[in-house]
């Protein structure tokens, strides 16, 4: 079986440094990583990965404005939104730009690898 190919969108290089190690050890491949939502947008549509972890509130392009561009080119594309700030209106936000789930950073690393996993299976 393939590994399947994600890719990481975060402005704060620790947290992307963090998310590649946690993913590889179990077992995913990160294709591409971004540090803004433009360079997101690139990185995504260039890769095609199973699935994109997207940082919310970054320089550039939002990761709500990021989302819409991919899903109007890649509308398949599974996007899960990972942000510090956890409100209402970010959540719902980012869910109606078409986000699969939401993960509230500081994040428990085996909750996300399970979250990871079960939309990686409804596909």
């Amino acid at each position: 079986m393939k590994k399947p190919r994600l890719v990481v969108v975060d402005d704060a290089a620790f947290i992307r440094e963090v998310l590649t190690q946690l993913l590889s050890k179990n077992g995913f491949d990160v294709v591409g990583d971004a540090v803004d939502g433009e360079e997101g947008v690139e990185v995504v549509l260039r890769e095609q990965p199973d699935l994109v972890i997207m940082d919310i509130v970054m320089p550039k392009l939002s990761g709500v404005e990021a989302t819409k561009q991919i899903l109007k080119k890649s509308p398949n594309m599974k996007i899960l939104a990972c942000s510090t700030e956890g409100s209402e209106g970010i959540v719902s936000q980012a869910i109606e730009a078409g986000c699969v789930d939401f993960v509230t950073k500081p994040f428990n690393g085996s909750d996300l690898i399970q979250l990871i996993q079960k939309h990686l299976e409804d596909s």
